[in-house]
């Protein structure tokens, strides 16, 4: 079983196989093969990472380090970077939800992108981008994860823009992969950090050596960077709620088990470096963290777009994480991954399947009374509202209780704060569940705010449309539903805290942790105090919306702020100065660059170019000047040693 391990590197291969084969003949093969060999890529490298999981678990707690080297990469003096694989609990869960929930999206995008003239072409993008996910994660060093970083980075901009015939697609896509350098740079630092001070970039030994507070902290902070680009944390959080541009499958792809959970995994993996830096460190991770998820959450309660809702309750998740990594409650932070990649990945593709039924429609207040019509779809996105809404026993409520916990035992009112995050989720979810499947509908006549219909909201939609006739979706769509609403009901069982043998979760990753896992100190009752806290809370969301959005009479408005709905106007703040100081100051740097940089580099060159011309002339090729020359100097070395004899 333990030769299953050493089979880790089947798992990229797959996708990258897929990829390969249908850039080749994918168009040729067409609608809908080229989408069914994509799935089964997909399929196959799931199918790898539970054989490899298999194997790893077969081998005793200490050993399961499985490394394979396929190849020696960037051998360069000091430097000696291999190709290689790294199969340990934490790589193992990653690359278990990644395929999984990825082979499902998959299935969901045949029916998705159905009729699609470049139907091939996103498939291609979709087994890239699982490739270097698969990249990223399994990679036994930071230069390996650095190029499934990118990797990702590139496919969401072509995913993400792949409708790019519209100006904001194409915009979005833009602006996700500007916004994601300003985080790599931080990664890049770190990187270059961590080789001056390991004379290695490999992650056994790295994570083995001894390093200074001082160097851990720059380490830490700098990779933190990076993470807070690739995992919308504040203030590099703006590009996600664009993304929401491209395909839906791509929306649950990228925001629910992929890239953004990139950052999160990264400052797991460097855990022993977090914990010799400072102690300030890992509180900046923890309140930058809260400080996001309470942001993200008071403008997912004022969005009408039913996807940009869920992109900012993703931001708002992912804070609730990085929380958790802030307070060394590692196994919190992927627990919550794992279950947030499951309901997360449901809610966008049911959102999704709305959006199909709704004739491309993503306006809230266009919907209402749609249970009836799409029952599958409605069944299962309530499962994944409950879930996230931290109602037990859907998987949400154990991993959010993990979370909430561990902000307890770092800092009492970071608790509080949370917990008010935590309200606002279960408030905002549902107020997107009313105002899509219950209440009159308003879909029969879109925008025309008919006298009588519960409208859920005091502002008009935006666009008035044509009268759209809801159905529910084919069963490529609705059988990943379904599988998604099944994970999300039960993963929280993977992880019950109620006695030492069913933290399972727990024992599977303490390898990976090195002992730098911090154990609440908490006692029986004041876990159970904060776990009956997080329920009244979700209940108290859940029914402070239900009374707001369930009532024709109430005044949304004091709810719904146009501040919170234009985001408090800080990605018009960014767009603003961008477009104007901004602007000004690169057209400085660049004319700094041609004027000065370029100018001194040409001037050299200019100088250079006029003494050889001046010196060209000494060398005419006739052998009369040469000896007239060396004539003259013989005389002139006899004038001088005569003057300086007699003087």
């Amino acid at each position: 079983m333990e030769q299953l391990a050493e089979l880790v590197w089947l798992v990229p291969l797959f996708p990258l196989a897929g990829f390969l084969f249908l850039m080749v003949a994918g168009r040729r093969l067409g609608e809908p093969i080229a989408g069914w060999v994509a799935t089964a890529a997909m399929g196959g490298s799931f199918a790898a990472s539970v054989l490899v999981f298999l194997g790893l678990r077969s081998l005793p707690s200490e050993e399961r380090f499985v490394s394979v080297k396929l190849f020696d990469w960037v051998p360069a003096g000091d430097l000696d970077v291999s190709f290689g694989f790294l199969a340990d609990p934490l790589s193992v869960t990653m690359i278990l939800f990644i395929t999984g929930v990825a082979t499902l999206i998959h299935l969901y995008s045949i029916g998705y992108m159905h009729g699609d003239e470049n139907f091939s072409k996103f498939f291609i993008y979709l087994n890239m981008f699982a490739f270097s996910m698969l990249l990223l994660v399994l990679g036994d060093n930071l230069l390996l994860t650095f190029l499934g970083w990118e990797g990702v980075g590139a496919c969401s901009y072509f995913l993400i823009s792949f409708w790019f015939t519209d100006e904001a697609n194409s915009s979005a896509g833009k602006k996700a992969f500007i916004t994601n350098r300003v985080g790599d740079f931080g990664f890049m630092l770190a990187t270059f950090l961590a080789f001056l001070t390991f004379g290695s970039i490999n992650y056994d030994t790295m994570l083995s050596g001894t390093i200074s507070s001082t160097t851990a902290s720059a380490i830490a902070l700098l990779l933190f960077v990076g993470a807070m680009g690739k995992s919308a944390q504040f203030p590099l959080y703006l590009w996600l709620p664009d993304a929401m541009a491209g395909p839906t499958p791509v929306s649950a792809l990228i925001h629910a088990a992929t890239m953004v959970t990139s950052g999160v995994y990264l400052l797991t993996r460097v855990n022993p470096i977090i914990a010799a830096s400072a102690e300030w460190v890992p509180d900046v991770i923890a309140w930058v963290g809260l400080f996001t998820a309470l942001f993200a959450a008071t403008i997912a309660v004022a969005q009408n777009d039913i996807k940009k809702v869920l992109a900012y309750s993703t931001v708002s998740q992912l804070g609730f994480m990085f929380v958790a990594v802030g307070s060394g409650f590692y196994v919190a932070a992927i627990f919550h991954m794992i279950t947030h990649a499951f309901f997360k990945a449901l809610l966008f593709l049911g959102s999704g399947s709305v959006i199909h039924g709704m004739s491309n429609d993503q306006d809230m207040r266009n919907y209402g009374g749609l249970q009836k019509l799409m029952p599958i779809t409605s069944m299962t996105m309530i499962v994944g509202w409950l879930a996230i809404s931290g109602v037990p026993p859907f998987a949400g409520f154990w991993s959010k209780d993990e979370v909430l916990l561990a902000a307890w035992t770092n800092n009492r009112p970071m608790w509080f704060l949370l917990l008010i995050a935590a309200i606002m989720t279960a408030f905002y979810m549902t107020r997107l569940v009313i105002m899509t499947f219950f209440g009159d509908p308003r879909w029969s006549d879109a925008g025309t705010g008919a006298a009588g219909d519960a409208a859920p909201s005091a502002t008009a939609p935006a666009t008035v449309g044509p009268e759209r006739h809801p159905h529910e979706s084919p069963w490529q769509m609705t059988l990943p539903l379904v599988a998604l609403a099944g994970l999300a009901a039960v993963a929280g069982f993977m992880n019950l805290p109620f006695t030492d043998d069913l933290k399972f979760l727990y024992h599977w990753l303490e390898p990976s942790l090195f002992g730098n896992e911090v154990h609440s100190e908490a006692g029986t009752a004041t876990k159970w105090i904060i776990a009956f806290i997080a329920i009244a809370g979700g209940l108290t969301g859940l029914a402070a919306a239900g009374s707001v959005y369930f009532s024709s009479t109430r005044d949304r408005n004091s709810i719904e702020r146009p501040i919170m709905a234009d985001g408090w106007g800080y990605d018009r703040a960014v767009t603003a100065f961008m477009g104007g100081p901004g602007r000004h100051l690169f057209n400085a740097v660049t004319t700094f660059d041609d004027v000065v940089v370029d100018g001194i580099v040409n001037g050299v060159a200019k100088s250079a170019r006029v003494v050889g011309l001046g010196l060209r002339g000494l060398q005419s090729g006739y052998v009369r000047s040469y000896a007239l020359g060396i004539g003259t100097g013989a005389i002139a070395l006899l004038v001088y040693f005569v003057t300086r004899a007699t003087f």
